[in-house]
């Protein structure tokens, strides 16, 4: 008889400190390990440190990071955050947002390309108290 893993998630509630990036992304990787889905470390940990650092940046709160699985393998990566506002372009792929370049000096900028260029579907949901934005990778 085959045997199917069932779904599974993990969730880390992350204080507004400038360490809670890193100790999330050590938990991602240790997830991954886990569940032998570890040739997605490189892909998936670009993707959580960009939401990470946006929801570190933008917000004052605590801030969450949330691990999924997806169908075929494939894991979501979300972060939640307090503060309401979607980025702009920060819509499904196959919506028409655009995103504008940052000027060639700007130090900031350049995370929501990186998120777009290497996850397979990218989106945002509306929270009661803030915003959810996801990347998926297979």
């Amino acid at each position: 008889m085959p045997t199917v893993t069932p779904p599974w998630s993990y969730t880390l509630q992350l204080p507004h400190d400038p360490r809670a990036p890193g100790i999330a992304r050590v938990t991602l990787r240790a997830v991954l390990a886990a569940h032998s889905l570890a040739e997605l470390t490189p892909t998936a940990e670009l993707l959580a440190a960009e939401l990470l650092a946006n929801a570190h940046l933008h917000t004052t709160g605590d801030y969450g990071l949330r691990l999924r699985s997806v169908d075929a393998g494939g894991l979501r990566v979300g972060v939640w955050d307090s503060d309401p506002r979607v980025p702009p372009g920060f819509v499904p792929a196959d919506g028409d947002s655009v995103v504008v370049p940052p000027d060639e000096d700007a130090e900031n900028g350049r995370g929501l390309r990186l998120v777009r260029a290497c996850a397979e579907r990218w989106g945002a949901a509306e929270l009661a108290a803030g915003k959810l934005l996801w990347a998926e990778c297979r």
